[in-house]
């Protein structure tokens, strides 16, 4: 019994992580709420990324293999969450915490690098089941 009790508050711990909450300077993350399946890892293999999706200004998922990692920047990246795209150059074929990625924003119909910003680390990530259909929409 305690042993279950104390599981079921780990989780919760756990997946309030992940919760979108307002932080210390307003900002409220649009993203999916996740439960965090694992620690975290500073670079990723950019030939692995099968996709990504941008929730707002600071919130980045990568889908790599058949998992997902939660990137979320350290400071408000403007216009990424209104873009929804972000363009990055590496010369090693990884992608790691601290490195700049750019808004790629569309401007008189041409792409346009804007605004950079730097990438947390990544954190491997399941999606909470009432989020799921929210996000496919």
């Amino acid at each position: 019994m305690i042993r279950t009790a104390t599981t079921i508050a780990a989780t919760a711990l756990i997946i309030a992580g992940c919760t979108p909450v307002e932080g210390e300077d307003g900002f409220v993350s649009e993203a999916p709420t996740a439960s965090v399946t694992g620690e975290a890892v500073s670079c990723v293999n950019t030939t692995s990324i099968r996709q990504s999706r941008v929730h707002d200004d600071r919130t980045i998922d990568f889908e790599i293999g058949s998992r997902t990692y939660r990137n979320t920047l350290g400071q408000g990246c403007s216009g990424l969450g209104f873009e929804k795209s972000f363009t990055y150059r590496t010369s090693i074929n990884r992608l790691c915490a601290g490195e700049i990625v750019y808004v790629l924003r569309t401007v008189g119909g041409r792409p346009e690098r804007g605004p950079g910003c730097s990438l947390g680390e990544f954190v491997p990530i399941d999606y909470v089941e009432r989020d799921i259909d929210t996000m496919q929409r």
